[in-house]
């Protein structure tokens, strides 16, 4: 036995990092199921079945094929990896490059010797030397250069279509009287219920835990979805909770997908003349653009981003959070539930309505990212730590964000179906029955005025307090709303 490839949980793909260069002869596949992991953190449930069973599936599928593997029940993931090392003591150890500052840390002090992380397409290197080059870390840019390096919807040296984005076609709001297309469950097998049994939860057929059941998701979305994509993908609707997402960005984080595929699969599509061209843009956009970028900058802006708090916010996290029955807001007891529901919603409930209203409650930063990281299933420390400290709560002071994804009740109204059953109004700032976003918004430009009057982004923003003739009412109000918030009664 020559080396020990150390898998981790988000590299389960017999293609990619450390497995592609396998010898069933030679190699032994390590595998290990942490044990801190399951007792120690508080994730969601669903998250841990997703990440478990799909982690006892990959061994179970690499054992058919003919390797020698070994998957490990241990205290934490060194623990497992000792086990090995005094079983085989002259043992190299081999992995890549891992997804966390934490786990490369510790891998690198046992001694785990690393190659490249290739379940992204951009390699670490490449993207530092882009920011490296930049004034501002503005995605755009990135996206518009990964655009034309990895060749996807170009047509010679310019975008398919003409633009590069069409971001502006895709802000409609849920349409009125539609049929939303039925999601598409997985089936499960022995190794799914007993995982399930393990952690004494009830079995849900909402995530594949194999890489067949991933290709059949993504196969799903291009089918059934992928048209509609576009247009509705900042959309919230109370009668779909993915609405035309792809609902795959657990299989990418995993490995079960790899991004080159996903591309491949849409583009495939869009040139069978099937798919429209602000649909296919948006959703390349997500996986080359977005999530390329936000595991850059959390490489890039080190490990000590994620204490920023730039803004001061102290506020303890709010029991809305934990308990949707705290809140009487329709938009965040829906999301919250279909979050403990299913351990996921999409990209614009994360942003627009739970990061907005941690931003505007000036709830402290680490707390938030601390139950992002906890509850939703995709949620790898290169995902939240970016896309919470400097896009959700802009608790980076602006290195990340030129401006606040701060908003009132009016974008909520705007983009979903929440706030017809709601009891609070959303054109209301003051009064019992004004919706408690508006009232936060205005406060929050009134407690950071002086900040955010010298961006040019959002002093237009900051102006219009000018033209409040009820601000002090207002500010009276938001006492009362933050006050209600922490009781659990607003």
């Amino acid at each position: 036995m020559k080396r020990a490839l150390f898998v981790a949980f988000d590299q389960l793909n017999s293609k990619y990092g450390v497995l592609k260069s396998a010898d069933k002869k030679n190699d032994l596949i390590v595998l290990v199921e942490s044990q801190s992991m399951i007792t120690g953190a508080d994730w969601h449930p669903e998250r841990l079945f997703f990440l478990i069973s799909s982690a006892r599936h990959f061994a179970a599928e690499l054992r058919e094929k003919g390797f020698e593997v070994r998957y490990l029940k241990a205290k934490n993931t060194v623990a497992g990896l000792q086990e090995i090392k005094d079983e085989f003591p002259g043992i190299t150890f081999l992995a890549a490059e891992q997804s966390s500052y934490r786990l490369s840390k510790s891998l690198s002090d046992f001694g785990v010797e690393f190659i490249e992380n290739d379940f992204f397409l951009t390699p670490r290197p490449l993207f530092i030397s882009w920011a490296s080059s930049q004034k501002t870390y503005l995605m755009e840019n990135f996206y518009r250069k990964q655009r034309v390096r990895l060749n996807v919807l170009m047509d010679g040296d310019g975008p398919v279509g003409g633009q590069w984005n069409y971001d502006k076609d895709n802000r409609l709001p849920p349409p009125k009287n539609y049929t939303w297309p039925p999601y598409l469950e997985h089936s499960r097998d022995e190794i799914d219920l007993e995982v399930a049994r393990e952690l004494k939860m009830e079995v849900t057929q909402t995530w594949a835990t194999t890489r067949a059941g991933a290709i059949a998701q993504l196969k799903y979305f291009i089918k059934n979805h992928f048209e509609k994509f576009g247009p509705y993908e900042d959309a919230m609707a109370l009668d779909s909770w993915s609405l035309h997402h792809s609902v795959i960005s657990p299989y990418i984080n995993n490995g079960l997908l790899h991004p080159s595929e996903v591309i491949e699969a849409a583009c495939a599509s869009f040139y069978k003349g099937t798919v429209p061209i602000e649909s296919a843009e948006g959703f390349v956009r997500q996986v080359i653009g977005w999530r390329e970028y936000i595991n850059g900058m959390y490489w890039f802006l080190g490990e000590e981003y994620r204490e920023n708090n730039q803004l001061g916010a102290n506020r303890e996290l709010l029991p809305l959070f934990t308990d949707p029955a705290k809140t009487q807001m329709n938009c965040v007891r829906s999301i919250v539930e279909d979050v403990k529901a299913r351990s996921w919603v999409h990209h614009i409930p994360r942003l627009m309505v739970l990061s907005n209203l941690a931003l505007i409650t000036g709830t402290n930063p680490q707390q938030f990212l601390d139950w992002m990281r906890r509850e939703f299933i995709d949620a790898a420390d290169w995902v939240m730590v970016p896309n919470v400290i400097g896009m959700g709560v802009h608790a980076d002071g602006g290195q990340m964000m030129s401006k606040p994804y701060a908003a009132g009740g009016a974008y909520i109204s705007r983009m979903s179906n929440y706030c017809k059953s709601c009891i609070y109004n959303p054109k209301l700032r003051v009064g019992e029955d004004a919706c408690p976003f508006t009232t936060l918004y205005w406060d929050f430009l009134d407690r950071h005025k002086e900040t955010f009057v010298k961006n040019h982004r959002m002093s237009q923003q900051v102006n219009g307090l000018k033209r409040l003739s009820d601000l002090d009412e207002l500010k009276h109000r938001a006492q009362e709303v933050l006050s209600g918030l922490e009781k659990g009664e607003i």
